[in-house]
């Protein structure tokens, strides 16, 4: 198993270590990480559990407890294969040379209700892909035209060599795929790096491309550098950037890469991250593992860990007049509802009448998978009062 780095911003490059499972201790505020996605059974699964958490609900200036009881709607429908979603995806041309990949619905966007309503865009979190949505996919495909896309440098999409990856690419991959494929005002759903992509790219949108956003544990950076003002990364800075020379080195990087992928220290990684363990099974860690092995790979992950962290969305959201809906898995260890930026969007529902806020209790950093049955819960409502309004 070898020795643990637990400050890297991937939270562990090994083994996860006490500062990451002690219940005694605070998580640290990690915000470059693996969102996961995990791949059920060969057969069609319907998704979720028998809800027993509770999800605490912040708006104005109170919180108020709710037991989450069962719903038919939160409990979600066909659980769709990672290998028919990877089937159905499709191929665009990005700035003429990058081939970007993407998956869209069956749902007919000329005909009801889908057509009255917005489409959605799923945006990944590092180190996943578009199957990172399964889960979701299908619930959402009811009532809405659903759109997922592999970021430039995952997945199935092209990962050129030597490329500079920034917060700001990613946005204005999102922005140009609104105006080229889309074509229409849409709701923004996006995970962990995802979600702070997804509120670059409504900042700075001039054709009101983007309808609303839902923020799923969103990120405060590209990476932990962002994250300045908590202790705790204070005191970590001189290792992180430690970090960053030896992953400046071609050699080191390469073999700290493949460290990172080996199939133990892949699901190590994916058990400090997810509330539900029984989502951590083999054919979870194949699909992140998978994307990891293709040429380019090593490239993305070392540009976005030693890269600038991009735009802070304490400096952003102010600016975003849009709905927004923000879930928040109180487990997160990388970006901990305690640390800088999950208390600014604990703040945020008393400040910005705009702005939602649900604290989902027991779920992990990628709720729409950790536990679709209360995101479905809390999103599928959101969805339709922005439709009705």
């Amino acid at each position: 198993m070898g020795t643990a780095v637990t400050s890297s911003p991937l939270g562990s490059l090994g083994p996860p270590s006490p500062a990451l499972t002690s219940q005694s201790r605070k998580p640290r505020d990690l915000t470059t990480s693996f969102s996961f996605a995990p791949r059920g059974p060969a057969r069609t699964r319907r998704s979720g559990g028998r809800p027993r958490l509770v999800a605490v609900r912040c708006g104005g200036d109170s919180a108020t407890l709710a037991p989450e009881a069962a719903s038919p709607r939160g409990g979600g429908g066909a659980v769709l294969e990672a290998s028919e979603i990877k089937g159905r995806c499709r191929k665009w041309q990005w700035q003429g040379q990058y081939s970007i990949n993407y998956f869209v619905s069956d749902s007919d966007p000329s005909a009801s209700p889908a057509g009255s309503k917005p489409p959605l865009l799923l945006v990944h979190g590092f180190g996943a892909s578009i199957p990172h949505w399964r889960r979701n996919i299908s619930t959402l495909a009811q009532n809405y035209t659903v759109y997922a896309i592999d970021l430039l440098g995952f997945g199935a999409s092209d990962k050129p060599a030597g490329f500079r990856y920034t917060m700001e690419t990613w946005a204005q991959l999102i922005l140009d795929f609104l105006e080229d494929v889309i074509k229409r005002p849409t709701v923004l759903v996006g995970n962990s790096v995802g979600s702070l992509a997804c509120v670059i790219a409504a900042s700075e949108s001039r054709k009101n491309l983007v309808r609303g956003l839902v923020l799923l544990n969103c990120a405060g950076g590209m990476n932990n550098k962002a994250i300045v003002d908590d202790w705790r990364i204070k005191l970590l800075l001189p290792l992180l950037w430690f970090i960053d020379f030896l992953l400046k080195q071609r050699g080191i990087a390469s073999a700290i890469f493949e460290r990172v992928k080996e199939k133990d220290n892949l699901r190590n990684i994916l058990l400090s991250v997810y509330g539900n363990k029984e989502s951590v099974d083999d054919e979870l860690v194949q699909i992140i593992k998978e994307p990891a092995d293709d040429d380019g790979a090593l490239d993305a992950f070392i540009s976005t860990v030693t890269g600038p962290p991009g735009p802070n969305p304490v400096q952003l959201m102010p600016s975003i007049s849009l709905p927004v809906l923000v879930l928040w898995g109180n487990q997160d260890p990388f970006t901990p509802i305690d640390g800088p930026v999950g208390k600014y969007f604990s703040t945020l529902p008393s400040k910005l009448s705009n702005v939602s806020l649900v604290l989902l209790e027991g779920v992990g950093h990628c709720p729409h998978d950790d536990r679709p049955d209360l995101v479905h819960d809390k999103l599928l409502p959101w969805l339709d009062s922005l439709s009705a309004s």
